[in-house]
């Protein structure tokens, strides 16, 4: 049995696919899925008129919007291998939980429009990414369309992104004159709009094919020879262990919409993608998926995934050992033990409940109030914690209240649920104790207008008081209330901490100057 567990912590692969709005995310997690056998029929996300929207995109505000505003975990078998998608927000003013998914996977799939090339929201995922040392592998989409050139678009990659590159495959043509792609690692052309047999087409010994074909013919089979002639001299060399550590990102070109290379994109990705990592504690001891005793953090927390229950899901990613649906696990944090009963998997919202899952996986448990984002839980005689999730600092400021003070229990309830998901961050005031609440993006606020209205039945009123530079304070006992003006504000994060906002970066220097022996800090 022993061996069987660790065989299926072995077939795991879980990654998170991230890209800039548009560049066709949602449509290849559609894709994946329908590789995967998971859904009959990929629908994608702005099949608006039609009714048929994107599996992944649940909420109505996704629905309404063709966007990805939450994290949702999408799970496939392939070619012996258990997938597990983390599909990230697309808008990017969602990127605190974007951030905090990243935490979650071994892997990431980054996203290009070959179009648009690197763009800002993909390098600031591709931070996270780097910062955490996993490896990314890149598929440059759209090639169905006019874009840019692919020598340039990996170019591109390599200084904008500062990490190396090597073409797995290479286009023939784009745009009406997409042909196919050269495919450098299987050693074949795959043809575009060529099903049946003839969709590859064999190589010879020289690298040119080796069946007679017009393709041979045109200018573009011919440019895509020389490119790859070059890449082959001059290019960098494929390295497993480079890949593994990040440093090297397979890129391969495809379409997404019209299906193209995304199946052989899978086929290679899946052999080179890791298998579940180890991760760190907070005492800096690296726990290993193969260790027998269940543990796992919570990422995420998300309520009312279905409209019908009030509920609450904290997402659980697997770290070690197996689960089994009614064992005993104790969270750390406030030492208290809990029998997981109700748990679930997911394809977006049609949850399924989850008997047994290993290192790797995620899981959902229904939460009626116990978990925080960033706990650790725990089977068996183990307490240790693993290491703190980032937590970000907000950009955006709102105050906030209620528009019928009859509602006021509601209203805090709504604000208390959605802070605990990370959806928005809470402030009060020091002496009114107005609420204000804080967000990465504008986006953040509108989502939660619209659910505090859907879910709480509360409409808020909500007052903008722009963007403000916050900073958390070292030696609080120091702050004086005298230190506070027009200029910077104290207030309380939801953990009673003190924390200034600042008008601007100048009025930051300027309270720096004259009060240098207050210890600033600002999260991540």
């Amino acid at each position: 049995m022993q061996k069987s567990i660790h065989d299926e912590i072995l077939s795991r692969r879980t990654f998170a696919i991230i890209s800039h709005p548009d560049a066709g995310k949602t449509t290849m997690t559609e894709k994946l899925l329908y590789f995967g056998g998971a859904i009959r029929d990929a629908g994608t996300v702005k099949g608006k008129k039609t009714g048929k929207y994107a599996t992944s995109d649940w909420m109505e505000i996704e629905k309404q919007r063709g966007i990805s505003v939450t994290s949702s975990v999408l799970q496939f078998d392939y070619d012996g291998k258990r997938v597990n998608i983390l599909d990230t927000p697309g808008h990017e003013d969602f990127s605190e939980d974007t951030y905090r998914t990243l935490m979650a996977v071994d892997a990431a799939v980054m996203m290009v429009d070959s179009a648009k090339g690197i763009e800002p929201q993909t390098i600031k995922l591709f931070k996270v990414c780097r910062m955490r040392g996993i490896p990314i592998f890149t598929f440059m989409n759209k090639m169905d369309r006019q874009g840019k050139e692919p020598l340039e678009l990996m170019e591109e990659l390599e200084e904008v992104l500062g990490i190396e590159s090597y073409a797995m495959n290479y286009p023939i043509g784009m745009g009406k004159e997409f042909i196919g792609v050269y495919d450098r690692y299987n050693q074949r052309i795959e043809q575009a709009r060529v099903e049946g047999e003839s969709h590859f087409l064999p190589l010879n010994e020289d690298g040119e094919l080796a069946v007679e074909h017009p393709m041979t013919e045109t200018s573009y089979y011919k440019q895509a020879l020389e490119d790859v002639l070059l890449l082959n001299e001059a290019g960098n060399e494929f390295d497993t262990e480079r890949v593994a550590k990040g440093e090297l990102t397979p890129v391969f070109f495809g379409s997404a919409l019209t299906n193209f290379g995304v199946q052989t994109f899978l086929e290679t990705f899946l052999k080179f993608a890791p298998s579940p990592q180890p991760r760190m504690t907070k005492d800096e001891q690296a726990v290993d998926p193969k260790a027998e005793e269940f543990s796992g953090f919570i990422f995420k927390i998300q309520a009312n995934m279905n409209p019908a229950h009030r509920d609450r899901i904290a997402f659980v990613r697997i770290v070690s050992g197996s689960f089994e649906r009614g064992m005993s696990v104790t969270i750390p944090r406030i030492s208290k033990t809990v029998k997981l009963t109700q748990t679930t998997q997911f394809l977006a919202d049609d949850r399924e409940t989850v008997n047994e899952a290993v290192a790797g996986d995620i899981i959902g448990l229904y939460d009626t109030g116990n978990y925080q984002i960033g706990d650790t839980v725990v089977g068996g005689k183990s307490n240790f914690q693993f290491e703190a999730l980032p937590q970000f600092t907000p950009e955006l400021f709102v105050r906030v209240t209620a528009k019928n003070v009859m509602k006021s229990k509601h209203f805090h309830k709504g604000i208390l649920q959605l802070v605990q998901e990370g959806a928005i961050q809470y402030y009060k005031t020091l002496h009114t104790e107005e609420v204000l609440l804080g967000a990465v993006g504008q986006l953040q606020f509108e989502v939660f207008e619209h659910r505090m209205k859907n879910e709480y039945n509360v409409e808020v009123h909500m007052e903008h008081i722009g963007s403000k530079v916050a900073r958390w304070i070292e030696n609080e006992s120091d702050v004086k209330d005298s230190m506070t003006g027009q200029r910077s504000m104290l207030v309380k994060d939801r953990y009673d901490n003190l924390v200034f906002l600042f008008e601007n970066d100048f009025a930051l220097r300027w309270f720096g100057d004259k009060y240098p022996d207050i210890r600033l800090y600002n999260l991540l």
